[in-house]
């Protein structure tokens, strides 16, 4: 065993001695759907400037969606309830006191001149009689002394960031950092400037910053700064005997900004999971057997080393788990069945290494075993860098640029493909170095899986089909496939669900108790499939559906007495959508730029005709899956939302690989026409297509036909979108990269040192080089 598959075995034991750990002594945090949570009521009120309004309460309620993040509680749901009420829900709050406490405050932060002590008798929070047009304000200091305030000379709309952190060289303790926009910090240094000009020790020379009408920190300006000088913007900091939570808590309430209104918790209960414990056992068995399905697929394919990839897969399961537990990530089950799919496509790192090893062992049938797989590990590794990397961009765009879903989606997709590549590029690859050194896997070549060439490229040699004649006639295909999903978008229109448009929320009391699962079952059978149904409070039944009319709630509440008996209904409210327009906005900005940072990445690391077509092929994905969806009338939600984001990443990274074989063998080839190129790498890339495809696909169809309702249009839209992805990134994205290269007058790739490297001979690890 050489040094480097020493290291690796020791780096792999220790990571994944390290995920045990976390995965026995820490407990995941599970979503809404899962194990339920709290759900707040908050009525939003008039203020003295402005009124609690539809624009005004759905601008709040974004405001709280920025606090709850910067809490930690991933995957909330916050929807407006008629005009001026807001419900928040919250998955598996340790806290709820301290949520709501952060949740409910206004957070109005304004920054004033001291004019000076207030007289004696004064009643703290009233006005000058002759300065309440001045908007003057007389408030105690930390120290409890009543200070006259001038007015509000800047408020909390200028800072730009807020942080804690603990001061320890002037004994600060724990203490709040500001940084303000441009014209703000212009304002901040004129107001301290302006302080300056009274002498060290005049109540005139400090500077009250206030919060929600009390004063949090009053400094004096430092006796260093002249007149009319003033303070710079860059360094501003907040003290006042914070403890390390009050500064943390003070820094995210001024970072996510004021509530444009107050609001008032009016309820707060203990909400259900909206998903029924037969529905999760489902899910879960249906996940199982699909991982094992793809297990035996990958040993059956690659043999022993299949099996090795395998072990490596469930190694990469426990590493992405436990970096989700570990890093507080809420698990929902969409996001869980997520995780199963990741483990299926991960395989394809594996695969693709097998598949370059397989071709060097037909290329060169003496080479040795170890020799033929330390090649498929170096020439593979362009393919899954970029593809990685590029998934990687995406996700850290979507976690900067997003919010709620969106961004959790994001925190998911990285952890994934980091704990991808490791599975692959270090444990597989110590478990199969080790294996590839024994002599009985070496001299046995039906037993190791990669000494001799598979079924589907032996196929495909022999065939040797003529794919790209005319690459035209495979982007005429293509465009009709979209064209009948656009014309299912355009006539049967996209069922959006409750998430994106709203709907109506309603609670029922039974005389006799129903179990969410019984519940779910008898609207199901009434025609209500698609409501979202928890228990709230003591044992009421919570309905969130759609939009429903009057006739439809009376079906519904006779539906549910079947079941219950006497059914009265307790609460009945309108609600809007819990994605809203400025979170999806949001997604389509984070969305688009992901998109824009990809093409700028291939087109740098291929060609621009290269990222071009990879984008083409994944718009034509996305069009297709959604306009499936639109012919099939299945709802387009949030959980649609997730598995639309996975077929984006599946589609680019089919592409990527494809087009990184184009790349090789055009460099080492570069009078070939670059159709006859194309040809050659897309059937060389075939079998690896097939078999990660094939992995995925076990997963799916368990997901789809045992996982139950809750996972069945998941399952489908992924279906499709690798269907489709697979057919794209070889008769989309590379047709339409011919077509493009016609426009162009750039030479062939220059071979790269790798290259170079890759066709001259290479001596055996096992060979020291002496000659008899």
């Amino acid at each position: 065993m050489t040094r480097a598959t020493t290291v690796r075995a020791v780096l792999a034991a220790a990571v994944l001695l390290v995920s045990v750990f976390i995965t026995l002594t820490m407990s995941p945090r599970l979503g809404l759907d899962l194990q339920g949570g709290t759900r707040m009521v908050l009525q939003a009120k008039d203020s003295a400037t402005v009124e609690a309004d539809r624009e005004t309460t759905d601008r709040t309620l974004e405001v709280l969606r920025q606090r709850i993040d910067s809490l930690g509680v991933a995957e909330p749901v916050l929807t407006r309830s008629g005009e001026d009420r807001i419900i928040v829900e919250l998955p598996d709050v340790q806290d709820p006191r301290q949520a709501a406490a952060v949740i409910g405050r206004t957070a109005q932060l304004s920054f004033h001149a001291v004019q000076g002590a207030a007289p004696p008798g004064t009643d703290p929070g009233s006005r000058p009689e002759s300065e309440k047009k001045a908007d003057r304000l007389i408030l105690p200091d930390e120290q409890g002394t009543r200070l006259d305030l001038g007015p509000v000379r800047l408020s909390g709309a200028g800072v730009k960031d807020a942080t804690a952190f603990f001061e320890a060289q002037q004994a600060a303790g724990w203490t709040v950092k500001l940084d303000f926009h441009k014209d703000a910090g212009k304002d901040w240094t004129k107001l301290t400037g302006e302080a300056a000009c009274h002498p060290a020790g005049d109540e005139r020379r400090r500077v009250a910053i206030v919060l929600d009408e009390k004063v949090i920190s009053s400094p004096q300006v430092d006796p260093s700064v002249g007149c009319q000088a003033g303070l710079p913007s860059g360094g501003t900091q907040i003290t006042g005997s914070f403890t390390a939570k009050e500064a943390r808590d003070l820094a995210l309430l001024i970072k996510g900004g004021a509530l444009p209104v107050p609001v008032e918790i009016v309820e707060q209960r203990t909400v259900g999971p909206t998903l029924g414990a037969a529905a999760i056992d489902a899910s879960a068995q249906a996940a199982l057997i699909g991982a094992a399905a793809t297990a035996l697929f990958i040993t059956f394919v690659y043999r022993l080393f299949g099996a090795l990839a395998a072990v490596a897969l469930a190694a990469y399961g426990v590493i992405s788990y436990a970096a989700l537990v570990g890093l507080g990530v809420t698990l929902t089950l969409p996001g869980l069945a997520g995780f199963v799919l990741a483990i299926g496509m991960a395989v394809d790192a594996n695969v693709l290494v097998f598949e370059r090893a397989r071709e060097e062992c037909q290329d060169r049938p003496t080479r040795s075993l170890r020799s033929a797989l330390t090649t498929g590990f170096q020439k593979a590794f362009s393919a899954v860098a970029d593809s990685n990397i590029t998934t990687l961009l995406a996700a850290g765009l979507l976690f900067f640029l997003g919010s709620g879903p969106v961004k959790g989606f994001g925190v998911t997709l990285a952890i994934g493909v980091i704990a991808s590549m490791f599975s692959a590029l270090v444990i597989a690859r110590a478990l199969t170095e080790i294996a590839a050194g024994s002599r009985f896997v070496s001299d046995y070549r039906g037993v190791n899986g990669i000494a001799r060439p598979g079924s589907v490229r032996t196929w495909l040699t022999r065939k040797d089909p003529q794919l790209f004649r005319k690459p035209v006639q495979w982007l005429v295909i293509s465009t009709a496939l979209v064209a009948v999903a656009v014309a299912g978008i355009v006539v049967r229109g996209v069922d959006l669900g409750v998430e994106f448009t709203g709907g109506r929320l309603v609670e029922y009391s039974t005389s006799r108790p129903v179990d969410v699962e019984t519940a779910r079952s008898t609207l199901a059978d009434a025609g209500f499939g698609d409501a979202e149904i928890t228990t709230a409070g003591d044992g009421d039944i919570s309905v969130r559906t759609g939009k429903l009319d009057n006739d439809g709630e009376h079906a519904l509440r006779t539906a549910l007495a079947t079941e219950g008996g006497e059914t009265t209904k307790v609460r009945d409210e309108l609600i809007g959508p819990s994605l809203g327009d400025e979170l999806r906005r949001n997604a389509l900005i984070a969305l688009g730029v992901a998109v824009l940072v990809q093409l700028v990445y291939l087109a740098v690391r291929f060609r621009w005709t290269f990222a071009v077509g990879s984008v083409i092929a994944m718009v034509h994905d996305v069009i297709i899956v959604v306009g499936a969806f639109a012919w099939l009338g299945r709802p387009v939600d949030g959980i649609f939302l997730a598995a639309l984001l996975t077929v984006i990443g599946y589609s680019v990274n089919d592409s990527v690989v494809v087009f990184d074989r184009v790349r090789e063998l055009w460099a080492g080839n570069r009078k070939t026409p670059l159709a006859t190129i194309a040809r050659r790498a897309v059937l060389q890339t075939v079998p690896r297509t097939v078999n990660t495809g094939m992995g995925a696909l076990f997963i799916l169809v368990a997901l789809a036909v045992l996982g139950g309702d809750s996972l069945a249009d998941f399952a489908l839209a992924l279906l499709f979108g690798i269907v489709v992805g697979t057919w794209s990134s070889v008769f989309t994205a590379v047709p339409g990269a011919l077509v493009l290269e016609r426009t162009t007058t750039a030479p062939p790739p220059v071979p790269g040192k790798s290259s170079r490297r890759a066709r001259a001979p290479r001596r055996d690890p096992l060979d020291n080089g002496a000659r008899v």
